[in-house]
């Protein structure tokens, strides 16, 4: 990999700390295996499934399944799409890749959802705000929780802090900056645990017109950033990732939906699984990515007890702290184990599962209320035989659609993203140090590519 900062020479710039290459054999099935839990358990914690069980309440108080799903979907992303930047060393190949990778199953569940759910039904929103423009803008960019604008699907909010992150990640690789993680994740953890509640939600958006003034702001900013990172040239490229970075900061500073407390243990977990792949592979600076993820655990934890409470946790959907704290810490716990059992082969059902995790991440809700309005029974029937039909009604419409939707959308759109990267580079390559940034690995210059890094490999949407 080459640097986007560049001498006049427009040498490569060589790393201080090279990262090894994983296995040829690794095909992070651990990752795959946890994106494929962490799907499932969101997915059955919107059914309610605990609600079924008598005791089912209580555990819910002190534990939130949802969290828990989405935390480790943050850490698998933080791992691995950081990894996926550095591998293709190309930053315009890299966001060409993640809008095939993204939007076209999301496009199609909205589309889908709109024709077959039942006028009125709150599991698709994206034209049911009132401001349809804003609506359509907002949840396009996915940045519609730190624009004021309600979620298009009330699980998209946590693809529009991977897209921040996205953000992040382009402006530090543009800089060289890229392998700070392990300071930048404690950074952000000393600033939920410092700030907390002290900063106000939506500062920029206090009404409606103003949402639409920083909608179409933002859209020209977007716009712009993106005009530069796909240029392939180093300036603009550099100039359009700094212009995605600042802008990502200033709205998750300070227009956030959720408490800044939320907010920055968001990024400190997903900058802490990316200083979890560097501890992995780094011949220096263990220590300090170890550190700082110890940092980050803790720090996710206290504001659990410091700040999800007296009315706050109802703005992180959770029932309050220990709810907070307990599946926080759970999530590092699986993550731990799944990175301790890498070198294993899992089972195929779980890479599966971790396949097609994001369309059953996209489909899940939508196909909740469409199978709740055809049976015409409630959520929640009260007979025993009832549960568990309506449980495997659930969990058998959501596997066999979400592997409908990868092998017809998901695999034909990211093949086609490939395609559209390799046209690209042909017809306007990438110079200088545009294409890359550090020292091109061995298996890179010898025409092999580290397995462990391909693209999608243990990757969320």
């Amino acid at each position: 990999m080459k640097s986007l900062r560049t001498a006049p020479a427009r040498r490569p710039i060589p790393s201080p700390t090279p990262v090894q290459a994983p296995a040829p054999s690794a095909r992070l099935g651990w990752l795959d295996a946890l994106r494929g839990l962490a799907a499932l358990v969101v997915a059955l914690h919107h059914f309610h499934l605990l609600d079924m069980f008598p005791s089912g309440k209580a555990v819910l108080s002190s534990f939130d399944l949802g969290l828990f799903g989405v935390m480790l979907f943050f850490l698998v992303s933080g791992y691995i799409v950081p990894a996926s930047l550095e591998r293709r060393g190309d930053v315009r190949g890299f966001w060409i890749g993640r809008f095939f990778r993204i939007h076209p199953a999301l496009i199609v569940t909205v589309v889908l959802s709109l024709v077959v759910l039942p006028a009125g039904d709150t599991a698709i929103r994206v034209l049911r705000t009132g401001d349809d423009p804003s609506s359509l803008i907002a949840n396009g960019l996915l940045l519609q929780d730190v624009l004021g604008v309600t979620n298009g699907m009330n699980v998209t909010w946590t693809l529009c802090y991977e897209m921040v992150f996205y953000f992040f990640v382009t402006a530090l690789f543009s800089r060289g900056l890229h392998r700070h993680s392990a300071p930048i994740a404690a950074a952000c953890a000393a600033l939920a645990l410092a700030v907390g509640t002290a900063v106000g939600e939506r500062i920029l958006t206090p009404d409606a017109q103003a949402v639409r003034v920083l909608v179409l702001v933002v859209l020209a900013v977007v716009l712009a950033g993106f005009a530069g990172v796909l240029s392939g040239r180093p300036g603009p490229t550099r100039a359009g990732a700094l212009l995605l970075g600042g802008l990502g900061l200033a709205l998750v500073t300070l227009n956030t939906r959720a408490p800044w407390y939320e907010t920055w243990t968001i990024f400190a977990t997903m900058f802490a699984g990316t200083a979890v792949y560097r501890a992995q592979h780094a011949r220096r600076g263990r220590r300090l990515s170890l550190l700082a993820c110890g940092f980050v655990v803790l720090a996710g934890v206290l504001v659990g007890p410091l700040y999800n409470r007296d009315g706050f946790q109802d703005h992180t959907w959770t029932p309050g702290w220990l709810a907070w704290s307990s599946a926080y810490l759970a999530a590092w716990a699986v993550f731990g184990l799944g990175f301790l059992l890498r070198g294993r082969r899992f089972p195929r059902v779980l890479t599966w599962l971790g396949a097609v995790s994001y369309s059953l991440y996209l489909v899940h809700v939508p196909l909740k209320h469409l199978l709740g309005s055809l049976a015409g029974v409630p959520p929640l029937p009260s007979s025993v035989s009832g549960k568990i039909a309506w449980t495997a009604l659930f969990l058998t419409s959501v596997l066999l659609v979400s592997h409908l939707m990868y092998r017809l959308v998901e695999i034909p759109m990211q093949n086609l993203g490939r395609r559209v990267q390799r046209a690209a580079a042909r017809r306007w390559p990438a110079t200088g140090a545009a294409a890359a940034s550090g020292p091109v690995p061995a298996q890179r210059a010898a025409g092999r590519e580290p397995a462990g890094t391909r693209a999608g490999a243990g990757e969320k949407g």
